[in-house]
This record gives structure tokens, sequence and C-alpha cells, in this order.
């Protein structure tokens, strides 16, 4: 088949090749970017709240009929944790919070000004553009004047979250008054354009098609052809447990490996693909090395959004353990910035 035919019709026949096939294609791309290197980070997620103005469908961790602990911390438990993590080694504050409607905008930036005043060699990557979207909503804010508000406070880079799957039919089912494809993809433009740098994700193993997930990838592909400010591509792997979706059918794991390295193959324009073994789990998240991915994501250390659909993955993992993982699968652990600079190989 021929890559360079961008069409959805040529592309998803991708997923008709054998596994093997398909890895090697994605895995000399892997190699020629990133030779036998697998990144990872020491980081800590901190999540402020759970309770959420949306109600998306394949959600566990907002608080709900299925999630009835309603949450919200304190700007001194937040502080709290963060310098805890910080001094075991920590360097990248991951902030993601759920849409709450009690808290005021002011909060946002108070909480990011004040962990960079504190910890001012820390990264701060924080705000998903449905976070940006619920403000812009909320507030009567532009998405200019927020991304603006956000860097002046501290914030360094942004997630990829909300992303889930761009295609307008399935969002109606799965998230229905969220941001839309459109507007997650401004954003980011938008934050780019300033000079920063985000991620971008792929919710997948839920209602959508294998058609509607090449389209997403495309249009990550056509915005970093633009702004050139992607720095990872994360395909998430949708956790079934406590939602309101009733997924029966569950993606394989030969299924799962060829998304990715789908995603390897499609995105010469993104540097990273990331195997986020919270989503994956351990396991299939080094296995996915060898598939086009050249990242697992990090520590961790607390992780309760995919834990809260099912993932195995609360505690985080030990850096020492993670760095013997990716010996013992064969490549060579990485310690990276949040940005991908390298720091340490081991």
């Amino acid at each position: 088949m021929d890559i360079n035919d961008l069409s959805i019709d040529n592309l998803v026949k991708l997923y008709d090749l054998d596994l093997f096939e398909l890895g090697d294609m994605a895995h000399s791309i892997r190699e020629d970017i990133h030779s036998n290197k697998v990144y990872f980070n020491v980081n800590r997620h901190i999540n402020p709240s759970n309770i959420c103005a949306d109600i998306c469908k394949f959600c566990a961790f907002s608080s709900h009929r299925k999630n009835p602990n309603p949450y919200e911390m304190t700007k001194e438990e937040i502080l709290g944790d963060a310098a805890s993590a910080y001094n075991r080694g920590a360097r990248e504050f991951h902030i993601v919070s759920a849409h709450n409607p009690n808290y005021p905008y002011a909060w946002y930036f108070d909480i990011f000004k004040t962990l960079k005043d504190k910890f001012s060699d820390i990264h701060i990557k924080a705000m998903t553009a449905a976070e940006v979207d619920f403000l812009h909503r909320r507030f009567n804010k532009s998405y200019e004047n927020i991304l603006q508000d956000m860097q002046d406070s501290g914030v360094d880079s942004m997630p990829g979250g909300g992303a889930e799957i761009f295609a307008s039919e399935v969002r109606e089912k799965i998230c229905k008054g969220k941001v839309d494809a459109q507007n997650w993809l401004k954003i980011h433009s938008i934050w780019h354009s300033m000079g920063k740098k985000s991620n971008a994700t792929m919710l997948f193993g839920h209602i959508e098609s294998k058609e509607h997930r090449i389209h997403h990838i495309l249009e990550i592909r056509k915005l970093q052809d633009k702004s050139d400010g992607f720095n990872a591509f994360i395909p998430l792997l949708y956790q079934r447990q406590n939602n309101f979706l009733n997924v029966k059918k569950f993606p394989s794991g030969i299924e799962i490996l060829k998304t990715i390295a789908i995603s390897r193959i499609l995105l010469p324009n993104v540097p990273n693909i990331k195997a986020y073994w919270a989503t994956l789990g351990l396991n299939l998240a080094l296995v996915s090395q060898e598939f086009g991915a050249n990242d697992i994501d990090g520590t961790i250390e607390i992780e309760n959004i995919q834990s809260a659909g099912g993932a195995n993955s609360k505690r985080g993992i030990n850096k020492d353990e993670l760095i013997s993982q990716i010996k013992d699968a064969g490549f060579i652990p990485v310690l990276r910035d949040s940005l991908y600079n390298e720091i340490e190989s081991y």
C-alpha cells in the first residue's frame, strides 16, 4: 500500500497488515530517530478535584453515581504533595483536574504561581485544552487570555488530554458538551504560537472505529505541520470499569500494538510516541517499544484518573524498578526532562 496516499480509506488498510510487518515498519522509523533508547521522567501527577461540571460517559474519575466520593484538595494539600514529591526527585508536576464549578478563575493561576515560586526548577505541565475551554465557557474569557494567564503564572507546557476522538458523532455520544475537536486543536495552535509545547492524545478502544482513529491521527499531523508544537503523541487505551459506556468488546493486544505502530508510521513530524504505562500496563508498554513507541512516561507516584477506570497504576512506579524493567526489555533507559532533553542514560 502507498503510505503517501493520506486518504482514510487507504490508511485504514494498515490494520490489515501482519502485526510484525507493521511493527517492523514502525520500529525502523523509531530506531532512525531514537536508536535503542526508551525515555522516562520523574514526575508527580496532581489531580486537585474530581468534581466536574461536564459529564463524559467514558470517565470514571469524576464524581457521579459510580464514583460517589467527591473531593477538593486545598492549596496546602497540593503544596504538601508537591513538596514531598520534589524532595524525592520529581522535576515535573503534571496537574490535571476535573472541571470544578466551585473554583474561582484565579484559583488555578495562584496554585501554579505558588508552585513555581517555591520550586523554581520544576516544570509545570498543566491544564488540558478541555480545562481551558471550560474556563472560557464559565468565565467568558478568551482562549488567548487564559493561555496567557497560564504562561504568566508559570505553566511550562500543556498535557494532551481532552482530545478523546475528534469525530463529532463519537464525541456526541461519549463527551457531549465538552470541548469539540475544532476548539481543542485551536487551543493547542494558540499555545504553540506562543512558543510553547504540548502533547496530543487519542482515547481508543471504546465505541470508535478504526477509521475514526486514522482521522484523529491525521488531524494531529496537519496541525503539527503548521505549528510544530507537539512533543509527543499518546494513544490512551480506554479503561472500561466504573463508567457509563458499557463497552463489551475490548481491543486485543494485537490491535493495541497495531494502533501504536500506525501512530508512529503516520506521524513522521511528531518526534515521540508515548506508550503510557498507566493505561497499557507496564508489560504491554514495554512491548510497545518494539512497535514504534520510544517513551513510557514516568514514575507518576499517584495516579487517579486511569486507576479509577480499572488501570493498575494507582501507586505509580519506583524509578529504579522502571530502569530495571526497561533494561530487561533490551532497551537503554534514558531519563529526560519534560521537553525531551536527555539528562542521564543508564
